[in-house]
């Protein structure tokens, strides 16, 4: 059991009121604080994991929303003697300490460069020291997800070149902060030096426990070298999604088997990350049908288990991606109806979510166009420009170009699909047709007819990560002759959802029968 240390009750002394009246000092340390950095170095130090989880999860938010709700925490300049000057801890609460101010405030240039050389620093020291400790895997996967994430906001300020001072432009030439090279480099480095893609296929033939033991190390080594390296693949996907290369994403997330538990799904936050940018990597690459089925269980999932994260301080980011991925299933199944791949209870969750908008979705016409461009939108991950930007005259903001290109490229596909929804609908009603007959339907000639079954064909398959050809199609069909012949695959029915619910709703009269008390 956690222990309560004083710093988490503890109410803020004179000096510290007196501290929040004057302004932000950067070498005060209120004494929770000192109890806090105390008591965590000395965890880290005695590699008690649950204990730095706990302070970590719980306490450190607990003092930035009881004292920093507006300002930095204390500099690490005025903590460093109460843990020895440490350096891996120093660049350790540094790396906490930029987060804090990403989170709470909006930070300068010189911030942001600041913390890319932190980070610099620290991932230098994993890679290259000897690491002699245990961090919660909550810790890891947040080093992984800020450094992207500050990244990602990083190529967005540049970008905002407008009304810019000359200083921010002349400093926003130092081109080696939050390079993409840089990034990409440092997140490889912990896949190869890490050796996880080789712990994991060693996992599969039964000679590591690397998922069995959520990649701790319990024989006294160290585990944070090898989950940075496993989060780094999660990382590289989340990048190349940001990127717009998909394909290059989805193979960096070949080695972690996702119809599996694993070290990903421990972290609720890695969890969502993961399965969102899969998701939508596959959704951008036509393989609709897995995007279907990876959305469908991670919002059961959270649908399931949502309740239990009320108090995380991820709570918020974990409904805005419950909603955006729902958005991104009605897209999917508005492309390929493949109904049959959802739940009952997400489908019932979409339909109230989404449903008027997936039935316009359906028609050949501007407005359904329009529905899938403000989705996509809602939706989509906030693409940037890795490169620097042009310092001539007049400065303009490029920050939404690569978004304007993505969305090009999505609607130009949705144009594509539009034009084949009349097939469908022909297919799913017969089950045999003469070529000249569904020609004379669709009123075009038979060379025409040909030509748009062809495209129906390649529009509903696509390669999978093996090269294989797989097929997104609800109706196949083949040409024999003239005559078309249709294949439609029955949707299995599925009665298990239906009966629980209705067994939870019995359940639920039977108690508010047994509290009437009659006369």
């Amino acid at each position: 059991m956690a222990t309560n240390y004083d710093y988490e009750e503890s109410p803020a002394t004179y000096d510290e009121a007196h501290r929040q009246d004057l302004g932000y000092d950067p070498n005060f340390v209120p004494d929770s604080v000192k109890s806090f950095v105390v008591h965590l170095y000395r965890h880290i130090r005695e590699k008690n994991v649950y204990e730095i989880h706990q302070m970590y999860e719980i306490s450190f938010q607990t003092l930035s929303d009881r004292l920093f709700k507006d300002t930095p925490w204390p500099s690490v300049d005025a903590i460093a003697h109460f843990v020895d000057n440490d350096q891996v801890f120093c660049l350790l609460y540094r790396e906490m300490w930029y987060r804090h101010l990403y989170a709470r405030l909006s930070p300068t240039l010189k911030q942001r460069i600041d913390s890319w050389e932190n980070y610099c620093s620290l991932f230098q020291v994993v890679l290259h020291r000897v690491v002699n400790m245990q961090l919660p895997n909550q810790w890891l996967w947040d080093m992984v997800d800020e450094f992207v994430y500050q990244f990602q906001s990083f190529c967005q300020y540049r970008a905002k070149m407008k009304n810019k001072t000359e200083q921010e432009i002349l400093l926003r030439q130092y081109d080696q902060a939050w390079n993409v090279y840089g990034v990409l480099n440092y997140l490889q480095a912990f896949m190869e030096k890490s050796n996880i893609i080789q712990i994991l296929e060693q996992e599969k033939e039964g000679l590591e426990q690397f998922t069995a033991t959520d990649g701790y190390d319990y024989s006294g080594g160290s585990n944070v070298l090898k989950v940075l390296g496993y989060f780094s693949m999660v990382g590289l996907l989340r990048v190349h999604c940001l990127l717009g290369d998909y394909q290059t994403g989805l193979k960096c997330l070949l080695p972690i088997d996702i119809s599996q538990q694993g070290v990903y799904t421990s972290v609720i936050g890695s969890h969502i990350t993961t399965i969102y940018h899969y998701g939508f990597a596959n959704l951008m690459l036509r393989r609709y049908v897995e995007a279907i089925r990876e959305f469908n269980k991670i919002l059961l999932y959270i649908y399931k288990t949502k309740q239990y994260h009320q108090k995380s301080p991820q709570y918020e980011q974990i409904l805005k991606k419950n909603e955006q991925m729902y958005a991104l299933l009605a897209i999917c199944l508005s492309l390929c109806p493949q109904v049959k791949l959802v739940e009952e209870t997400v489908n019932s969750q979409l339909r109230e979510k989404y449903g008027e908008k997936m039935a316009r979705m359906q028609r050949d016409d501007d407005e359904a166009f329009a529905i899938y461009d403000e989705l996509f939108s809602y939706a989509c991950p906030k693409f940037i420009t890795p490169s620097a930007p042009s310092f001539e005259v007049p400065l303009v903001n490029y920050n939404q170009d690569a978004y304007r290109l993505q969305l090009k490229l999505f609607l130009y596909e949705v144009k594509q699909q539009q034009l084949l929804s009349g097939v469908r609908t022909f297919l799913k009603v017969y089950s045999t047709i003469s070529l000249g007959k569904l020609a004379n339907y669709m009123e075009v000639d038979e060379p025409t007819l040909r030509t748009i079954l062809l495209t129906y064909k390649h529009k509903t398959h696509a390669v999978d990560s093996q090269g294989k050809i797989i097929s997104n199609a609800d109706v196949d069909f083949y040409i024999d002759d003239d005559m078309i012949n249709v294949a439609e695959s029955k949707p299995v029915k599925r009665y298990g959802d239906y009966f629980l619910r209705q067994i939870v709703k019995l359940e639920g009269v039977i108690n508010d029968m047994d509290r009437i008390k009659l006369d």
